[in-house]
């Protein structure tokens, strides 16, 4: 008998096919129930994993077992054996080849400096670095009532802020710096993940109007400190003890400063409760949600009483308005944003957030793109090594339909903060506007490895498996984004799909909740369901509410069926726009 006729009676096709009918199904059950509880992205790899090696053992005991009236019984006859144990081991080593593709250290272009060291030593790695390369870590609050932790955090990072501002410096943005606190995680460790030479720590002890201040610079290659000092300081010298460490470190690693370039920090008031308001109304602003945008705006206001000449307060009340402004679609709420960003110029003109406020500003409410890009082009001059910075910029670029520059800015903005899920978010939103979907995919997947619960994130990774054609993973991922861009999202597959009433009742679900504040998505759903009448009448909702999203509009394939349309060219000219 041929091993094929062996195969087919002992019923190894049989049980081969069912097993990958039910493997198929606890897939599909798995990618969406493992995101919906938050279990780790490894998880859900390693359930693959052991899906895939279940087909080879189930193919061998099927081959192994006869099944007869009285049950399974082992066979007797094995003749053909050793040639499907050999294929079985053959599909087990492509299982687990498959897996460890898949980690970090094996991927092609890994974003973080470990991938770049597998086989070598870390010390090995290090020596690669750029030796003028830092991370600012947030200072330990060491105070007895562990209640000013705030005040730690600010010391932080106004040394990076007043570090970044040297050209010959990489220093590595708060959102990736930031991202270790209150982790056991050793200091080559983070520098290898970060891809630092140096790591700056400390700590911070406040008692009163007293404060000790303890700093050390480390390298990281072999964790040696290069420099460390203790400051026992009153707190109206907070910002000298600043400039004195940030000097210390610049002398430690032996930078040498051009004779026009000197550091400075105009995030700066000599009232220090308005100091301390001011730092409270940082910690609420970067907490993202209405409430504490709401906090962020009242400790500005009672800085800016405390002293009427604080710019970097108003700076921080304009981006806690803009953010409040950009969900009430209130006139009034961005015109007093866009005033309190003039003043801070005004007051401060050498003061970077400023100029980052009020493009912002003039880019989503304003349209005023030559306005928005003086005002970038300001901040890049100021701190060409500001994260935040580059993806203002990379957006103003977008809004001008400069792609490539936008693609540029952003790349830069996730070298600068690898661990910033916005700035991968943006990167991938880019690709999939170029057509290229695998790196889309890859930037998208990166944003969620950061922040799984970006909902913004996971709409733009469901739009690009919906451009790529692979409609049921869109579908499953915009079911996973939650509200107001998941609605958009299941109404755009469902119709791709073939499903008109669910499309069109996701669609009325969206509206019924979300017509404030999503308009420029529900047009992008009616472009891509090729209902132009429909999508231009919510773009002119979404321009009349000043609908942050319209900015995207030029690099935005889901309307690409309007660009033909003399409604577009139109809007593009009241928007201040070539087509």
């Amino acid at each position: 008998m041929s091993l094929f006729e062996e195969l087919k009676r002992r019923k190894v096709f049989k049980v081969g096919a069912a097993y990958l009918v039910v493997a198929w199904l606890a897939v599909q059950a798995a990618s969406i129930a493992f995101p919906t509880f938050e279990a780790p992205l490894w998880a859900l790899r390693v359930f693959i994993l052991v899906t895939l090696l279940g087909f080879p053992l189930a193919l061998v005991m099927a081959w192994i077992f006869d099944a007869t009236p009285e049950g399974l019984k082992l066979d007797a006859n094995l003749s053909g054996s050793k040639r499907v144990f050999a294929g079985a081991a053959v599909l087990i080593v492509l299982a687990l080849a498959w897996y460890y593709r898949g980690q970090p250290a094996f991927r092609a272009g890994a974003a973080t400096p470990a991938a770049a060291a597998t086989g070598a030593s870390a010390a090995g790695a290090a020596a690669k670095l750029d030796a003028t390369s830092i991370a600012v870590l947030p200072f330990v609050d060491m105070s007895q009532g562990k209640d000013q932790e705030y005040f730690s955090d600010g010391l932080s990072e106004e040394l990076l802020n007043l570090l970044a501002q040297l050209p010959q410096l990489r220093v590595i943005a708060r959102t990736s710096s930031f991202s270790f606190k209150g982790k056991e995680v050793d200091v080559a460790t983070i520098a290898r993940t970060l891809g630092v030479a140096n790591v700056l720590e400390g700590s911070v002890r406040k008692s009163g109007n007293t404060l000790r201040i303890t700093a050390q610079l480390i390298r990281s290659s072999d964790s040696s400190h290069l420099w460390s000092h203790t400051y026992d300081r009153e707190l109206t010298d907070v910002f000298k003890v600043q400039d004195e460490i940030a000097g210390a470190v610049v002398a430690a690693l032996k930078l040498q400063l051009l004779p026009d370039q000197a550091m400075s920090n105009a995030r700066r008031s000599d009232n220090p409760e308005a100091y301390n308001q001011f730092l409270l109304g940082n910690e609420f602003f970067k907490r993202e949600n209405p409430d504490d945008w709401r906090r962020a705006v009242a400790a500005y206001r009672q800085a800016i009483a405390l002293d009427g000449k604080f710019a970097a307060a108003y700076a921080g009340l304009a981006s806690s308005e803009g953010s409040l402004a950009d969900m009430s679609g209130l006139v009034a709420d961005a015109e007093q944003s866009r005033a309190d960003a003039d003043q801070a110029v005004a007051l401060a003109p050498e003061l970077v957030d400023g100029y980052v406020a009020r493009g912002t500003g003039r880019l989503s409410f304003k349209k005023d793109w030559s306005g928005a890009q003086a005002d970038f082009a300001k901040a890049l001059a100021l701190s060409p090594g500001d994260a935040d910075v580059q993806v203002g910029y990379g957006r103003m670029m977008i809004a001008l339909g400069r792609v490539p520059e936008a693609i540029a800015a952003s790349r830069k903005a996730t070298e600068l903060d690898p661990l910033s899920s916005i700035a991968w978010d943006q990167l991938g939103r880019l690709y999939y506007g170029v057509g290229k979907y695998p790196a889309a995919a890859k930037a998208l997947d990166r944003a969620l490895e950061i922040t799984p619960a970006s909902g913004r994130a996971r709409y733009h990774r469901g739009v690009t498996s919906l451009l790529a054609g692979q409609l049921e993973d869109a579908l499953r991922l915009f079911r996973q984004t939650g509200a107001a861009y998941g609605g958009v999202g299941v109404a755009m597959a469902q119709f791709s799909l073939g499903h008109a009433r669910e499309s069109q009742q996701a669609l009325d679900q969206e509206i019924a909740q979300y017509a404030q504040g999503a308009g420029y998505q529900i047009a992008e759903a009616y472009a891509w369901r090729g209902e132009k009448d429909k999508a231009f009448e919510w773009l002119d909702r979404a321009y009349a509410q000043h609908d942050g999203g319209l900015t995207f509009i030029k690099s935005d394939p889901l309307v690409a069926s309007l660009l033909a349309d003399p409604r577009y060219a139109a809007l593009m000219g009241k928007m201040g726009l070539p087509p």
